[in-house]
């Protein structure tokens, strides 16, 4: 029998919903991986698995009440929230997730979250109206801004009559994303990425400029994604309103042309994503401001270096992953598998940034990823949600 969790404990919230039958296997999968696991079960999660089930399953006292005086003489909830190797939130219901993300305390589950000093790790579940509503988007962006890892949901048929994301994710998933934080917290630790971001500014006088509407928000999500898995991130980022994302080194840029020149200074890497808006033309700048004449100038574009083909065809200093991205207006799949085969690159993140859509420049992300096995559809989230499962499928590529 393995044992990848030998000696480690886990934490397990159970949060509502019907969901939460599938904690009892989950239970079951880590004690069979060799780990412990002490377990919290909400008043929601309650109405659908017995403590005496769960308790049965860990050979470990029950916790359900924050009031316990036994408990509470020794602060129990304080002892519960960092006795723990990982806290584990599953199935974490709308509701849960609110108040995570809200600060809440107002029982032992959420106090103890508040109070734990330990990663945490949620698994969504819900029907897919609430998974999609832009409260739940931006509860879940706040969650992984603060360092909280996300495992699902998927998408399928759900009890309530409805298809779509909002599936707790598998037990055996669930298990497999705890064991990369256990038995490989920081599975990309030695591992070297270079990721560019935003958009570029390609200058036609002192005070004009060719750009595009890029806030840059999902390559600075993807950089600090991949920085909380342990790998050393060199972020190449055009101009954004935007925060460096923490343990990051940040290089800035204006142009194509100073982007290119720190991407290659930052070779050899083990992996490069280029999610960077890097215009595609450039003109030659004016030194003085171009004034009125009556008619408009005449701007004589010159094409950018393209530096996704070049990287994806460097001899000898080439990275191990290359990853491109592609924001297309139409035919979308196509388009981007088009693309992967013209540039060399071993994986497209496709999105529809056409009018309408949100995306460009916004909070949200709906990408399909093409890979050489063909086109993966990701349902829409919030783009950190997007980063951190975009870095959970790098990750495993380096395992």
């Amino acid at each position: 029998m393995s044992a990848r969790l030998a000696g480690r404990r886990v934490l397990l919230v159970i949060g509502g919903g019907i969901a939460a039958y599938k904690a009892l296997e989950l239970i079951r999968l880590i004690r069979k991986e060799g780990g412990a696991v002490r377990a919290v079960i909400t008043a929601g999660g309650e109405k659908f698995v017995t403590p005496l089930s769960v308790q049965a399953l860990c050979e470990d006292r029950v916790h359900t009440d924050l009031f316990s005086l036994t408990g509470e003489s020794e602060m129990g909830h304080i002892q519960l929230s960092r006795s723990a190797d990982l806290v584990v939130v599953a199935p974490a219901s709308a509701d849960l997730l609110a108040k995570m993300a809200a600060g809440m305390a107002d029982d032992l589950a959420t106090t103890l979250l508040l109070a734990t000093d330990k990663e945490v790790l949620v698994a969504p579940a819900m029907n897919v109206r609430m998974w999609t509503h832009p409260a739940t988007v931006a509860n879940l962006e706040t969650l992984l801004r603060r360092g909280v890892s996300v495992v699902g949901p998927e998408e399928g048929p759900m009890a309530c009559g409805e298809f779509g994301p909002g599936r707790l994710a598998e037990p055996a998933a669930i298990l497999e994303a705890i064991v990369a934080r256990l038995d490989g917290e920081r599975i990309l630790a030695g591992r070297h990425v270079v990721v560019t971001s935003g958009p570029t500014h390609e200058p036609i006088d002192p005070v004009r400029y060719i750009a595009n509407r890029s806030s840059g928000r999902q390559g600075h999500a993807i950089a600090a994604a991949l920085a909380r898995r342990g790998a050393r991130v060199t972020l190449v980022s055009g101009p954004v309103a935007l925060a460096d994302p923490a343990g990051v080194a940040v290089v800035r840029v204006e142009t194509a042309l100073e982007m290119r020149a720190a991407v290659l200074a930052a070779l050899p890497a083990d992996a490069a994503v280029f999610c960077a808006a890097v215009a595609d033309w450039r003109v030659e700048a004016q030194g003085r401001k171009i004034k009125k004449t009556g008619a408009p100038p005449a701007l004589a574009l010159v094409e950018n270096p393209d530096i996704l083909a070049e990287v994806s065809r460097l001899e000898g200093r080439r990275p191990r992953l290359v990853v491109g991205f592609a924001a297309e207006t139409g035919d979308l799949v196509a388009q981007a598998t088009a693309k992967r085969a013209r540039k060399g690159c071993d994986w497209i993140v496709a999105n529809d940034v056409g009018a309408g859509t949100g995306i460009m420049g916004g909070a949200e992300n709906e990408v399909v990823l093409i890979t050489e096995a063909g086109a993966e559809p990701w349902p829409r989230a919030g783009k950190d949600a997007v980063a951190d499962r975009l870095a959970e499928r790098i990750s495993g590529i380096f395992q």
